[in-house]
Formats: structure tokens, C-alpha cells, sequence
């Protein structure tokens, strides 16, 4: 069960993969700017998050102008993303769980995959500036999209 509406949401630190290498990425690093759109998702290359990252990649504007950072993760490693966001051209920020730490401490860890292994569950969270789940969701299938109108919703009633 993802972590509810008014938990703090766990920091992180996770890896990308920019123009000159690896980069960081925290989390905190929004902190009293502006909020997160967090976006996990199970894997790279597959149909449903395709069209997921197709989707929010050609709306992203909207998400700027509601003062949102939107951050996409996985358990796929870096360098997968980075192909995958080259190849469908994705342009939200990546950030790869490789570990699994961040699935954990958010409780989205979806068992077994297709009998793989353990990857993300398709799950949308809103952060606001103070660290704040305002909006948490878990699908009940990777199969579903996240309601991304009441994503929305919960991005225009924060005030910045």
C-alpha cells in the first residue's frame, strides 16, 4: 500500500544519466521551491509506461506552470533509462531505484513481475515544497495509468 496523503515523503538520492555522466538527484533539492510529481513505474521499453512517459512528456508544460517537477523512476538502471528516454524521446528526468530502496521506503514495490523479479508498481505521488504527500496513488494493476486529472487537481490547490 503506497504511503498515505500527509506523510513526509522519504528523501532520496538516485542516479541519472546527463550529458557529461551520472548525476545525482535528491529529492530535498525542491524543498521550498516548488513541488514533485513522483512517477514510478515498472520498467523501461514496455508498452503501458511507453505511453505513460509519451503522454506526460507531451504535457509537461502543464506541469511547469503548475511549479511542478516531474521525476519518473524505476529499478531500471540509469543507462537503460537513458535509451529508453532517447529512443521514445522522453524528456521527464529519470531517476533510477536500481537498489530498490526508494520502492521500499514508499511501499510500491510490485512482487514478481511477469515472474521476473521485483520492480516498481505503476504510482503516482504529489509532494508539495514541504515534503508533504498531498496526493498518493497506487494502481492495482501496472497495466493502469495513475489519474493523472487528479494529479492535476492536487498540483492547482497548492499555493506557491
Amino acid at each position: 500500500m503506497a504511503l498515505p496523503v500527509g506523510t513526509k515523503a522519504p528523501d532520496f538520492t538516485l542516479k541519472t544519466l546527463g550529458p557529461d555522466g551520472l548525476v545525482d538527484v535528491s529529492l530535498s533539492a525542491n524543498a521550498g521551491v516548488q513541488a514533485t510529481v513522483l512517477l514510478f513505474f515498472p520498467l523501461a521499453f514496455t508498452g503501458v509506461c511507453t505511453q505513460e512517459f509519451c503522454d506526460v512528456t507531451a504535457g509537461l508544460k502543464n506541469y511547469q506552470d503548475l511549479n511542478a517537477d516531474v521525476i519518473g523512476l524505476s529499478v531500471d538502471s540509469p543507462f537503460a533509462q537513458d535509451a529508453w528516454a532517447k529512443k521514445e524521446k522522453i524528456t521527464i528526468k529519470l531517476v533510477s531505484d536500481l537498489n530498490k530502496e526508494v520502492i521500499k521506503a514508499y511501499d510500491v514495490v510490485f512482487p514478481l513481475l511477469a515472474g521476473v523479479g521485483d520492480t516498481a508498481a505503476r504510482a503516482a505521488f504529489v509532494i508539495d515544497k514541504d515534503g508533504v504527500i498531498v496526493y498518493s496513488e497506487q494502481t492495482p494493476s501496472p497495466k493502469e495509468l495513475p489519474n493523472f486529472d487528479a494529479i492535476n487537481e492536487a498540483l492547482k490547490k497548492l499555493t506557491f
